[in-house]
């Protein structure tokens, strides 16, 4: 399907504004993680519990925060008015995530619970298994090892990646895709920095389907350049490059537009659980499709001259 025909822009001059902008982007992100200390980690790397309660009415989440601010447990005092509790789903769910404890009291979940029950008595379900929605708890050590390990996720398959297509096409279009994801990564994680948006192992897998999807899109481009280039063996390269980009516009649109609303409908409807995931991918299409004509491409075209 084209919906798209016969186009001839230019792309490869306007490559140096895209990439001031690729640069804004990145180093606005920059800025937000080191004023932030690094990105914002869920208890899934941190270590910590996760509380999830279902009211059958409504509630006042200032309330709720304000009654967290002096919680006893076997004789101790703790004070989690500054922990994070949000609504979610609706106005009678309520979440709340605290990192992990030194010389933590034993059933400490079960005590967060009695303590939200006890802020609104009246809104409690007569089922008190209807009341607790979930409990999660992560230990720090576990936490630790599931961050090493995401880490070495990302850059296992960036690698695997660059050796791939070192293989496939010329290392120079592996050094241009990698650069490429690369971009598509530290913007997003930039993004979730800005927007204090929590980084889970759903968002992970979001990032290496962003890097899954960038890659796809970029390596149609780069056949279509390779077949070109020798088609055009006295043309220049920008030529060639721009050519190959606008007979792969059609495609790229329409795929990028399917994966775009097949997202953005997760997001709107996808519920609190899938709502990061949904949103990381929002951003890694839009950014995907975008590194791919005006990152990796412009990369192969300054190698080949250097």
């Amino acid at each position: 399907m084209r919906i798209i025909k016969d186009t001839n822009i230019n792309f490869m001059n306007h490559s140096r504004l895209g990439g001031f902008a690729s640069l804004l982007l990145i180093l606005v992100g920059v800025i937000s993680l080191v004023v932030n200390g690094g990105p914002k980690l869920s208890i899934d790397f941190k270590g910590g519990t996760l509380v999830a309660v279902n009211f059958i009415e409504p509630i006042d989440i200032n309330k709720i925060r304000s009654a967290m601010d002096n919680v006893i447990i076997e004789g101790q005092n703790f004070d989690f008015s500054k922990a994070e509790i949000k609504q979610f789903g609706d106005e009678s769910n309520v979440a709340i995530r605290l990192a992990s404890l030194d010389n933590e009291p034993e059933k400490f979940s079960n005590k967060i619970v009695e303590k939200l029950a006890q802020v609104y008595p009246q809104l409690v379900p007569q089922n008190k298994t209807d009341f607790v929605l979930s409990i999660e708890k992560v230990g720090p050590k576990i936490g630790a090892e599931l961050r090493g390990d995401a880490v070495m996720a990302i850059i296992s398959a960036l690698l695997l990646i660059l050796i791939y297509i070192s293989i496939r096409f010329e290392f120079k279009y592996a050094v241009g895709a990698i650069t490429a994801l690369a971009h598509d990564v530290l913007i997003t994680v930039g993004v979730f920095s800005i927007l204090d948006y929590e980084i889970s192992l759903a968002v992970i897998a979001a990032f290496l389907t962003i890097v899954g999807y960038s890659l796809n899109d970029t390596i149609v481009i780069f056949d279509r350049v390779r077949e070109n280039v020798k088609l055009q063996k006295n043309s220049p390269l920008n030529s060639v490059v721009n050519q190959s980009i606008n007979e792969s516009l059609s495609r790229t649109i329409v795929t990028s537009l399917t994966t775009f609303f097949v997202v953005f409908i997760l997001f709107i409807f996808g519920g609190e659980v899938i709502h990061t995931f949904a949103f990381a991918m929002i951003i890694g299409v839009i950014i995907g499709t975008y590194s791919s004509i005006f990152v990796a491409s412009p990369v192969i075209i300054r190698m080949s001259k250097s």
